[in-house]
């Protein structure tokens, strides 16, 4: 499975169990879940989110995902976005691999601010599972700073990428050298 580049240490050692929960429900969501409860969290959340992800993000650094994006039929949006959650190695994908979480919450807010006109919207018939309400419902019960902590970390295990984590000395076995 590919790797988060900037993940080279497990989520749960500086994340509390009920994130940690959190992202373990999260990730075991079909696709099109993941994208309606990221979806619902900014609609319910976005003032709140809108701060924290654009202040610390860089936009010029995604004009594929901030800008070619807006090119594309609502259905191939759609296919980027479900190969972005599910990891798939394409040219999308890729783009938001190479990011910084800040910048990956960023076009996420940017497209579900977009959703239903440059960008595809929820369908109409879509109703959410008891999955997707009761996580929502978890999550909007965290702090502010747990809430936008378990965003960066839901956000960083999407996309695509093949660089690895760097391994530490006690992987290695093998001190640093001049």
């Amino acid at each position: 499975m590919p790797q988060s580049a900037s993940q080279n240490v497990d989520p749960s050692e500086y994340l509390g169990d009920a994130i940690t929960s959190a992202i373990s429900d999260f990730n075991q969501l079909q696709v099109d879940d993941k994208l309606a409860l990221l979806y619902y969290v900014y609609e319910k959340m976005g003032d709140s989110i809108t701060p924290a992800a654009p202040q610390a993000a860089e936009p010029e650094l995604a004009p594929m995902l901030l800008g070619d994006f807006y090119n594309l039929s609502h259905q191939d949006q759609l296919q980027v976005m479900r190969d972005i959650a599910n990891r798939t190695d394409s040219e999308y994908s890729r783009a938001y691999g190479a990011l910084k979480e800040n910048n990956q919450l960023l076009v996420w807010y940017v497209w579900a601010v977009a959703m239903g006109e440059s960008v595809v919207g929820m369908p109409a018939e879509y109703s959410a599972s008891d999955k997707i309400t009761n996580l929502l419902r978890r999550l909007e019960s965290f702090e502010f700073e747990q809430q936008i902590s378990l965003l960066r970390e839901l956000a960083s295990e999407m996309g695509y990428t093949d660089v690895k984590p760097v391994q530490s000395q006690a992987e290695t076995g093998k001190t640093a050298s001049l």
